[in-house]
């Protein structure tokens, strides 16, 4: 098992965050302060990478529910693209991929993603990239 996944099974994405802004905090303090012996190891920095990875991977996925609540609470794909600053093609073919990618990912090993029945709901929630 990779540092990324141990890490992204353990943390969720509150956790993640403050972890990271532990280490960075860590070593800014160090380039500050240019104490010798107190930069994060090499574990810590590899550490701090996978961090700044998993929030990322954390708050797309999170990103995605919130667009997939806003079309079921009526939001069109125009405003939804305007809420994330792209256009209503963009923001429906991103989340048109993550129910892809979550379809997958279910398929892979039957219990993360989203299985046939809640991909066919999500693929009914999003429509078209011109429904409104």
């Amino acid at each position: 098992m990779t540092l990324f996944d141990a890490l992204e099974r353990r943390l969720t994405l509150t956790s993640a965050v403050a972890r990271l802004e532990q280490l960075r905090t860590r070593d800014s303090q160090v380039e500050l302060t240019d104490e010798s012996g107190k930069s994060l190891s090499r574990g810590e920095t590899l550490e701090l990478l996978a961090l700044g990875e998993i929030i990322a991977h954390k708050a797309g996925y999170g990103r995605q529910l919130v667009v997939g609540r806003a079309r079921e609470a009526g939001a069109s794909w125009a405003e939804i693209g305007q809420a994330l600053g792209v256009s209503r093609q963009s923001a429906w073919e991103a989340h048109t991929r993550w129910i892809d990618a979550q379809a997958e990912q279910h398929q892979v090993n039957d219990y993360e993603g989203l299985d046939d029945e809640a991909v066919a709901l999500a693929r009914e929630a999003a429509g078209a990239a011109h429904d409104e």
